[in-house]
């Protein structure tokens, strides 16, 4: 685990390894994800995590380590984010519960790309150009300000660009075909509304990235310790989605929460000329933030919802035009 390549190949490894055994071996089979597997899952993750950091604590000293700690937990809060947009996805568009866990495989082997494109680029910009750091900050700061102001989130598949570019281009069958993204039909081949999921779930995570890359920019310009920290986050994602799918309602307080970190690191990165923040107090205070909103929620909780008027989710909705 240094900054030589043998570090990028190791890593490299172990998540080709890591996502081999999860498709190949524990979801071999396509099956609802329980509670209890669920839980596992994440504990898992997260244990690998903390385990990778012991590691870096012991090859490369206190400071890398305090920073992956750092960037892994605002990775992992602001991922929060997207669980509960993937849950919005989901039910828009009636996906069986069974076929869920393909959708987000495939969406994070895609998201560990685009990612790793991004932070180049980021660390490459930061580099060259001094500056960016002001440009980065202040998309952190309007991020923060925005997730602030929004009270629900709202989903909007049939304004989304790319959707419906593809809905142009490519005939989709009416309803989900099992869990497979392309059948074949006659002599072409027909994408399924399963297909049309994963591109959402993609486009996503990329807008995602624009707010949770900075971030953690703002932390450390070290490209290992950005990059192994989101992955860690973004590989515990699809567990750690099961396990809090039924109860994420419960959190209603943490999206403030949220936007006050990516205002408090937007402001670290501006001001870091002025007025240097320690890694470890802003670990100190995404830590303390997140659970003063655990337990605001817990303390306040939100009266239930009336289910009344919510669309049947009996039928996909992806497959044709509305």
């Amino acid at each position: 685990m240094t900054q030589s390549a043998t570090g990028w190949y190791v890593f490299a490894v172990f998540v080709a390894a890591a996502l081999a055994v999860d498709l190949f071996v524990l979801h071999r089979r396509t099956h609802t994800i329980g509670l209890k597997e669920a839980l596992l899952g994440s504990a898992l993750w997260i244990a690998l995590a903390l385990l990778f950091n012991v590691g870096i604590l012991v090859t490369r000293g206190h400071q890398p380590a305090v920073e992956f700690l750092a960037g892994y937990l605002i990775e992992l809060s602001l991922s929060v984010d997207n669980l509960f947009v993937f849950l919005l996805l989901f039910r828009y568009f009636a996906v069986p519960a069974k076929y869920q866990h393909k959708v987000l495989f495939w969406g994070i082997v895609g998201a560990v790309a685009m990612r790793l494109a991004f932070i180049m680029a980021g660390v490459a910009l930061l580099g060259r150009f001094h500056w960016a750091i002001y440009v980065f900050g202040a998309i952190l700061i309007f991020s923060g300000v925005r997730m602030w102001r929004q009270e629900e989130a709202e989903i909007h598949p049939e304004r989304n660009p790319v959707l419906n570019l593809f809905r142009r281009f490519v005939p989709i069958t009416p309803g989900y075909e099992e869990d497979r993204f392309f059948v074949r039909r006659a002599t072409r081949w027909v994408a399924t509304p399963l297909f049309l999921v994963l591109v959402m779930v993609e486009t996503t995570d990329l807008v995602f990235a624009v707010d949770s890359i900075p971030a953690v920019l703002a932390i450390t310009s070290d490209p290992f310790i950005v990059f192994t920290s989101n992955i860690f986050a973004v590989l515990g994602l699809r567990a750690l989605f099961f396990s809090l799918s039924n109860v994420m309602g419960l959190f209603h307080y943490l999206h403030y929460g949220l936007s006050a970190i990516l205002v408090f690191v937007g402001l670290k990165m501006v001001l870091d000329d002025v007025v240097h923040i320690p890694t470890p107090i802003a670990l100190g205070v995404v830590v303390a933030t997140l659970a003063a909103c655990v337990v605001l929620s817990l303390l306040h909780r939100r009266p239930p919802a009336t289910d009344a008027g919510e669309d049947d989710p009996a039928e996909p909705r992806a497959g044709g035009d509305r």
